[in-house]
C-alpha cells in the first residue's frame, strides 16, 4: 500500500532536508520512493512544496488533490493552502508559526486570522509549536526535524531507523541539534 506525504513550507525552512530524511528512511525500510520538489519563490520566502510517495511500487511522485495521507506544514498559511490535497482520513501536522508572505509585508493584504479554526473544522489536524521545540533543541532552524519527529511517531518505521538516517543525512556540525529536535518532536 502506497503512502503520500506532502511537505509544504516557505523558502529557507528546510523542507528539502525534511524530504531527504523521510525519503532516505523509507528507502532503508525497503520501500520504493519517488520525490518531487516544487519550488516557488523559495529564495524570497515563497511557497515550497515537496511530494514524497513510497510503497511497494511507486510510478509517480506527484500528489493530486485528495491524495495526501499526511501533510507536513512548516507554516500556518501553507497548511491552509495545502488542505485540499489531504485525503479523507489523512492528517495535517502544522507548525503554528506564521511567516508573512510578500502581500502581507507590503500591506496589500492581512494575514488570515481564521486558519486554525478553519483547519480544525475541516480536517484531522495536529498543531505543534515546532519553533519553541527547535529553540529548545538549540537552533530555531531545526523546526523541520521537529516536525519529522512528530510525523515519525505515527509511522510503522522504528525510532532507530529515523535516528540512523538523521546521522547519515544531516551535516555533522548540525547533528546534535537535529537529533535533539527529532527526539522532542517524536516524544511530543
Amino acid at each position: 500500500m502506497n503512502k503520500s506525504v506532502m511537505i509544504v513550507g516557505v523558502g529557507g525552512q528546510g523542507t528539502l532536508l525534511a524530504s531527504r530524511i523521510l525519503g532516505n528512511t523509507v528507502i532503508s525500510e525497503g520501500f520504493d520512493v519517488k520525490v518531487s520538489e516544487v519550488h516557488g519563490m523559495s529564495q524570497r520566502g515563497g511557497s515550497v512544496v515537496t511530494y514524497v510517495k513510497y510503497g511497494d511500487k511507486v510510478f509517480s511522485p506527484i500528489i493530486e488533490k485528495g491524495e495526501a495521507d499526511i501533510i507536513l506544514a512548516f507554516e500556518m498559511l501553507e497548511a491552509y493552502r495545502a488542505m485540499t490535497y489531504l485525503k479523507k482520513g489523512g492528517k495535517i501536522i502544522v507548525n503554528t508559526q506564521e511567516i508573512d508572505p510578500m502581500p502581507v509585508i507590503t500591506g496589500a493584504m492581512e494575514y488570515p486570522q481564521t486558519i486554525e479554526k478553519t483547519l480544525s473544522e475541516k480536517v484531522d489536524v495536529q498543531f505543534v509549536d515546532a519553533l519553541s521545540l527547535a529553540e529548545k533543541a538549540g537552533n530555531f532552524k531545526a523546526v523541520n526535524v521537529v516536525l519529522i519527529g512528530v510525523m515519525a511517531k505515527s509511522t510503522d518505521i522504528p525510532y532507530e531507523k529515523w535516528i540512523e538516517t538523521i546521522k547519515t543525512t544531516v551535516p555533522p556540525k548540525f547533528l546534535e541539534v537535529n537529533l535533539k529536535a527529532f527526539e522532542l518532536g517524536y516524544n511530543l
